[in-house]
């Protein structure tokens, strides 16, 4: 393969992205369809794979989405399939959607009770009824970086906000959560873990879990109740560099191996190792919810960036997955991490296609 003659285009004009192509020897293309790797934001995406005005990609042409990713990465749509997904192995009456004495999936647990509003309010209000000092956290679908998250511990205060939307043509969908209440905490403080999961083919699955991700901290010691307080609860970068605890040298972040290591020294390592392979577990799952609907498109591959917490039962839970994780480098250790995150996904991504040039 004549790598000297591969184009590449991209739509976020990040260093991580553009050292890589440069060290591989790569050239940029020279217009807007000459290339042979598209590293594309989801709008574009959408318009490529679009059948009245999309375009029909060559055979040594590859980008970073599946056509239809949001299957996974749109909050409302993941869920919908995880919950589809449980329910078919169950008519086939296989043994990992066995349920408990308590109605629970004993192996397929791994995603917090969650409803689509305004479609299924009344049913979350009857939800809600049973257990009403409980904490719900309320998500748009559509939405990224912690932008219109709020968390409520009271019916009346999505009342409004479901009356506002009942009848709208143009209604915003969102999805309510039980909020995770006892997350495990170090320091004092909440955090998720940010996980990266390659996937270059759904039939058959092939997926790479990430051995290099981080965990994300509060900057504010959690108080449950706080739930005001969007620096005791929410995780995101984008919200908690604005605090005035936010510490600019470590961002706020652990690697995985930190917090591995943190976690054999005072759990043990058995129980370490047993939440990773956990956490493998319902990467895979969630993976195979989604593999009868997903186009598997040969000329595609997707880093995904699953957001993940862990209870004080040392018991992981899926929160979301991204279909465009941040490439934006908050630290030094940030940008090294990040940029060989991009490497060893160019280097697989590209071995499964010959990208001759022109």
């Amino acid at each position: 393969m004549n790598t000297l003659a591969i184009r590449w285009k991209s739509d976020l004009n990040k260093s991580v992205l553009i050292s890589n192509f440069n060290k591989r020897g790569w050239l940029q293309g020279s217009s807007e369809d000459d290339w042979n790797f598209y590293w594309c934001n989801v709008q574009s995406a959408r318009n490529i794979f679009n059948l009245e005005n999309g375009c029909r990609l060559a055979d040594n042409q590859i980008v970073n989405h599946f056509p239809n990713h949001y299957e996974l990465t749109k909050k409302d749509l993941m869920v919908k399939n995880i919950k589809r997904y449980r329910k078919d192995l169950e008519k086939e009456f296989n043994s990992i959607a066995k349920r408990n004495l308590q109605g629970k999936y004993m192996f397929l647990d791994f995603i917090p009770t969650t409803f689509i509003l305004p479609a299924d309010y009344n049913i979350f209000k009857e939800e809600f009824r049973k257990n009403p000092s409980s904490t719900w956290i309320m998500k748009p679908t559509g939405k990224a970086r912690g932008i219109g998250i709020f968390l409520i511990n009271h019916l009346s205060q999505i009342k409004n906000w479901s009356s506002d939307n009942r009848g709208s043509p143009k209604k915003e969908t969102y999805v309510i959560s039980k909020y995770i209440e006892n997350p495990l905490l170090i320091g004092g403080k909440k955090f998720d873990l940010r996980v990266y999961v390659l996937v270059t083919s759904y039939r058959p699955l092939k997926c790479y879990i990430y051995q290099l991700g981080f965990c994300r901290f509060c900057s504010v010691k959690y108080i449950a109740n706080e739930l005001d307080n969007i620096y005791v609860h929410l995780t995101n970068v984008s919200i908690q560099k604005r605090g005035d605890d936010y510490n600019d040298i470590h961002g706020g972040k652990w690697t995985v191996q930190d917090l591995r290591l943190h976690l054999e020294s005072i759990k043990g390592e058995l129980i370490a190792n047993r939440l990773f392979e956990e956490i493998n577990w319902l990467i895979v799952h969630s993976l195979k919810s989604v593999q009868a609907v997903m186009v598997n498109d040969k000329h595609c591959f997707e880093c995904y960036g699953y957001d993940i917490i862990i209870d004080d039962a040392m018991k992981p839970w899926l929160i979301e997955v991204n279909a465009s994780p941040s490439l934006t480098s908050t630290t030094v250790n940030d940008r090294i991490m990040k940029y060989n995150l991009v490497n060893d996904t160019l280097n697989i991504a590209t071995s499964k296609n010959e990208l001759s040039g022109y």
